[in-house]
């Protein structure tokens, strides 16, 4: 009785990590494009650095006011040698998909992050020579089929908007395998993570916000109809943006790799729905199926990812095994590029 009420217990916490992650993930994303969309405040750069800021306090608040997370410490001669590159790749990633929002529907952007996988497992191979299964480049077939289908059948389409989200996927994965190395010896969360990369990024897209986006912005305040309310839509998404780093902190604990890697896919396909019935943008027959294969590509891959992972180091090589374990599995953590 004990241990099925455990199991119960177990698998509502679960669902609720889950729920709440999807929810936080979801109100982000919608309310970055109503901000782009309704609001007509078309500052990428500047709805970025606002998050960042917001991020940072945040990040402040739960480890060295809260103390609801232990904070990691980093050497200062490694928060310049190590955060700071990797928080300039965390800034591009981050700037390029609110860009990336504001020319293009959440849909097709959602659809083309995920793509991400392939570009991670493309820029190791090209870059670092890395050896992958056959299985890994086989599951990377209908992503790549699935996305190019949705981008020749989008009506929404537009080549700046698509460019950003393809290069948004690019820093992802460049941000993923830099972490492995330059992050080597630290285990971080993604609490620590912003902690110490939300700062770094503010600093670095102060100034080309003011310089790109500062004259535009001072026109909206003066143009503008309704602030107050505004401004408030605009600080709560950042609010919430840091509210997303604490959920998938959350979910990442509450469930099994494989529950995460199909929630993450599911994600995708409820922002996808939620955002049609709210935009309403055009979505044609073709459009869907192209997203459907996407999705059902990226469970694929991860599926894959996760039998790979299971076999035991003393498998027997064949010509086409890699040469150790550590060849075997691509450095990407598909569903971690949502962070601020």
């Amino acid at each position: 009785m004990e241990e099925s009420l455990l199991c119960q217990w177990s698998v509502f916490r679960s669902l609720l990590a889950i729920l709440q992650w999807w929810g936080f993930n979801v109100t982000v994303i919608i309310m970055n494009k109503w901000i782009f969309q309704k609001l007509d405040f078309k500052f990428p750069l500047s709805v970025s650095c606002i998050h960042f800021i917001c991020s940072a306090i945040g990040a402040y608040l739960v480890i060295k006011v809260l103390k609801l997370k232990p904070l990691i410490v980093v050497d200062p001669e490694d928060r310049w040698r190590r955060i700071f590159p990797m928080s300039f790749v965390f800034c591009i990633n981050i700037v390029l998909g609110n860009v990336s929002l504001r020319y293009i529907p959440v849909s097709f952007m959602q659809t083309i992050k995920s793509f991400t996988p392939a570009t991670t497992v493309i820029l190791q191979w090209m870059v670092w020579r890395k050896y992958f299964e056959w299985r890994i480049w086989a599951s990377l077939v209908p992503i790549v089929g699935g996305i190019l289908l949705t981008s020749v059948t989008e009506l929404s389409f537009n080549m700046f908007g698509f460019c950003a989200a393809l290069f948004g996927c690019l820093a992802t994965s460049t941000k993923t395998i830099l972490a492995e190395s330059l992050l080597h010896g630290y285990k971080f969360d993604s609490i620590n993570t912003v902690y110490y990369m939300a700062p770094f990024a503010t600093m670095i897209l102060a100034v080309p916000a003011m310089v790109l986006e500062g004259p535009g912005v001072i026109d909206w305040f003066q143009t503008h109809q309704s602030i107050g309310p505004a401004l408030i839509i605009i600080f709560s998404s950042g609010v919430l943006a840091f509210c997303l780093n604490f959920s998938i902190f959350y979910v990442i604990h509450s469930t099994t790799a494989v529950t995460f890697n199909v929630a993450g896919n599911l994600k995708v396909a409820f922002a996808v729905m939620v955002s049609w019935l709210i935009f309403r943008n055009p979505i044609s027959a073709s459009n869907a199926v192209g997203c459907s294969v996407t999705l059902v590509g990226c469970t694929f891959y991860g599926y894959v990812r996760h039998k790979l992972s299971q076999q035991p180091p003393g498998t027997p090589r064949t010509p086409r095994t890699p040469r150790s374990r550590m060849e075997l599995l691509p450095l990407v953590n598909d569903k971690l590029d949502d962070k601020v």
